[in-house]
């Protein structure tokens, strides 16, 4: 089949990696444009723009699948148009310019966090299982029948970064295994079952933390938040970043109250505390939580305050 490849970050890569080195042919690859990165903001292509050119793909860049993308992919006459995590709406006419129109690889069991970050969402809301799902587009966001879905147990400790790396890989080649199926005439897709959950993108706010929540649901909020857009509280009327910390045994503190206890430097929290491993002040890079407490000026230091 003649495939359209849309995708932008890192995570889409292992697919189009998988898609090309296969029987099909990648005709074209969608992509967002070039995005000003770093301290100097120097315009960057996306990784999937990188991987389609080193892989000899022709590659078109926009922001909107608009009326003159519609134009271009469907001067193509693509058979299948393949979307992994491109970061738009695909609507009609495009939806319907492929002959066997679109197909999507999502990062959760469907309907469960559909939307724009699913793993984000999921691990936020402590959830021990998530997964993958290759589903046919339709108008409605995330809600076509599903194709294949792999479940995936994720880690202790796991962050959003770990099991987005751990889910492009597996969904690599379920995508691929339907591209094939669709190919040969003999994919079979069923309606999503359940109730649906939203898995709405996540803002700076969606970071903060309460400390006067439970250690359970402070941990999940960390894992869920980390690397972007990162967990944080206050110090000294400062932003305070959380980079990692993990549960601590030690008895408990008042909520957002930082002490040393033996090795660990722990914080107070709702329930029992949590013990910081790696922190960021404001102004400062990020360190090691107990050189930035051994560093204090202050006998009782308190987060959140």
């Amino acid at each position: 089949m003649r495939l359209v490849f849309a995708g932008t970050p890192a995570v889409a890569v292992p697919s189009l990696r998988r898609l090309a080195a296969g029987r099909h042919d990648l005709a074209a690859v969608v992509t967002r444009t070039d995005a000003p990165l770093g301290r100097k903001r120097v315009l960057t292509p996306s990784p999937v723009a990188e991987a389609a050119e080193e892989l000899g793909i022709p590659v078109l860049k926009a922001d909107r699948l608009d009326a003159d993308v519609t134009a271009q992919v469907g001067a193509l006459s693509p058979d299948l148009g393949v979307i992994v995590a491109y970061g738009g709406l695909v609507r009609e006419p495009l939806l319907s310019a492929p002959t066997h129109g679109w197909i999507n690889l999502h990062f959760s069991l469907l309907p469960k966090w559909r939307g724009a970050a699913p793993v984000q969402r999921a691990l936020m809301a402590g959830d021990a299982v998530t997964g993958a799902s290759v589903f046919q587009l339709v108008a409605a966001l995330d809600a076509g029948d599903v194709f294949a879905e792999e479940r995936y147990e994720v880690p202790s400790g796991a962050t959003s970064a770990d099991v987005l790396d751990d889910l492009a890989r597996i969904g690599a080649p379920l995508l691929d295994r339907v591209v094939d199926a669709i190919a040969d005439g003999t994919a079979r897709a069923v309606p999503q079952t359940g109730e649906p959950t939203l898995a709405r993108k996540l803002t700076l706010d969606d970071g903060a933390l309460d400390l006067s929540q439970d250690a359970a649901s402070l941990l999940h909020r960390i894992a869920g938040v980390t690397p972007e857009p990162g967990a944080h509280t206050t110090f000294d009327g400062a932003r305070f970043k959380v980079l990692r910390a993990s549960a601590s045994d030690a008895p408990p503190i008042p909520p957002g109250r930082v002490v040393a206890s033996g090795r660990e430097v722990i914080v107070g929290t709702g329930t029992t505390p949590l013990r910081l491993e790696s922190v960021q002040p404001a102004g400062k890079g990020a360190m090691n939580a107990g050189d930035w407490f051994r560093g204090l000026r202050t006998d009782e230091p308190v987060l959140g305050a």
